[in-house]
């Protein structure tokens, strides 16, 4: 099919930022010309009016978990991947902790087809470390690559061995792969179930320490620097881990990092009531982290806004706070909430769209941008676009986000991957 973008404001970060019509044939951007300039002798199939809309390349989410295969209850290659195109990602990274763990090619390939069998967002499969996710044995990194794995993580869990990092840095150094930290000392971290700190003491919650996130932070980080392998620090939420990559960065280290919009927008205060739909880990923090991740935005040190979207049910969820799993959905709020950045004069439009294609395309190794030849995979939005959420009318499978009830501004209006409308707002 044939389709004319016309109208709108296409931004392609270090690239493009004017006013182009694409002409998109055959999962390609066949032609990129100033408004009006028409291809001779082309046939258009269906016409987009993006007037007033922003044209960007598909938003890419670099960590989220589809929960498929094993846990279906919670979500499913399908609806995860339908979420995504709902809330303009045209690509996610989905993680391991599956059942079976992916840690070998039957389950990386498994995910790929099913995602291609859905027909909606692209699936790009992030592999185990270790053999189950047990920090014991490191996994078939060389054979995970070939069947479509683009990085290695044990998200869900740290890698506690520091010699067993070290091992898994240099070995996944060899296939150009990033591995993902999750950076915990579970010793720091045993048995707490929010931030340590006041909230917790008045609400009579067991806490959990800035340093144990931190501190494995640090540690990654002098692995990175003594193998020259290449280290991703996940969903970091404290200013500790803000100014250790910072100083990382400064002498060299070849370290990226991302945080959620979670992280940026809500503090500790939002588990007041023990609303379980804010417990996540690692935990909101403080006012003073937030504010520190969103200095790590505007300032370059973290690179990439990811959702961490970890969708759970009711049975895991509408228990005592204390005893509920961690995580809540983003791939449908991801994009208003990091637009209030741009709002708050926090990043410039161009830095976050960067945040959420082009940096997590580049540590992935996956194509993106506009421009004539390339994949079209487009994500139209209406930044002025202003609704309230609803939880209940979100595609996830489940439903535990905290933003429901939010008013919300900025919105995907048409979701392209490979040149086809795999999402289009209702009228």
């Amino acid at each position: 099919m044939a389709i004319h973008i016309k109208g709108g404001r296409v931004i392609d970060p270090g690239h493009c930022d004017g006013m182009f019509d694409l002409y998109i044939e055959n999962g390609k951007i066949l032609k990129m010309v100033t408004p009006g300039a028409a291809p001779k002798d082309m046939s258009v199939d269906q016409v987009i009016d993006a007037t007033g809309m922003l044209v960007l390349p598909g938003l890419i989410d670099m960590h989220v978990h589809l929960r498929d295969p094993g846990f279906e209850y919670k979500e499913s290659i399908e609806t995860g991947c339908r979420a995504a195109v709902h809330g303009g990602f045209t690509a996610v990274c989905a993680m391991p902790n599956t059942r079976p763990v992916n840690d070998n090619r039957q389950v990386t390939e498994y995910m790929i087809r099913m995602a291609n069998q859905a027909g909606f967002a692209r699936v790009y499969p992030a592999a185990a470390i270790s053999v189950g996710s047990k920090g014991q044995a490191l996994s078939e990194y060389g054979d995970l690559k070939d069947a479509g794995a683009v990085a290695l993580t044990d998200d869900g869990l740290p890698v506690e061995n520091g010699q067993m990092m070290r091992r898994a840095l240099e070995y996944a150094k060899g296939f150009n792969l990033p591995i993902i930290s999750h950076c915990e000392d579970m010793s720091l971290a045993a048995g707490g179930c929010m931030n340590e700190g006041v909230v917790a003491t008045r609400l009579g919650l067991p806490g959990i320490p800035n340093i144990s996130e931190s501190i494995m932070v640090m540690r990654d980080i002098g692995l990175c620097e003594l193998t020259g392998g290449r280290l991703h620090i996940a969903h970091v939420s404290t200013e500790e881990s803000v100014q250790a990559i910072r100083d990382a960065k400064k002498r060299g280290v070849p370290v990226t990092a991302e945080t959620a919009p979670h992280y940026f927008t809500l503090t500790e205060a939002a588990i007041v009531d023990f609303d379980t739909h804010a417990k996540m880990n690692p935990p909101l923090r403080t006012e003073k982290d937030r504010a520190a991740i969103c200095q790590g935005l505007a300032d370059g040190t973290l690179d990439v806004i990811a959702t961490d979207h970890a969708p759970h049910s009711p049975l895991e969820k509408n228990v005592e706070f204390n005893m509920a799993a961690n995580g809540i959905i983003g791939l449908e709020t991801a994009l208003p909430l990091s637009l209030k950045l741009v709002t708050d004069g926090v990043l410039t439009l161009d830095a976050m769209i960067r945040k959420m294609t082009i940096n997590p395309a580049s540590i992935l190794g996956i194509p993106t941008g506009i421009r004539e030849g390339g994949i079209a995979d487009i994500t139209i939005i209406d930044p002025d676009r202003e609704y309230i959420l609803k939880a209940d009318e979100l595609y996830s499978k489940s439903r535990n986000t905290p933003f429901d009830g939010w008013t919300m501004r900025g919105k995907a209006l048409y979701t392209l991957v490979n040149g086809r409308v795999v999402y289009k707002e209702p009228s």
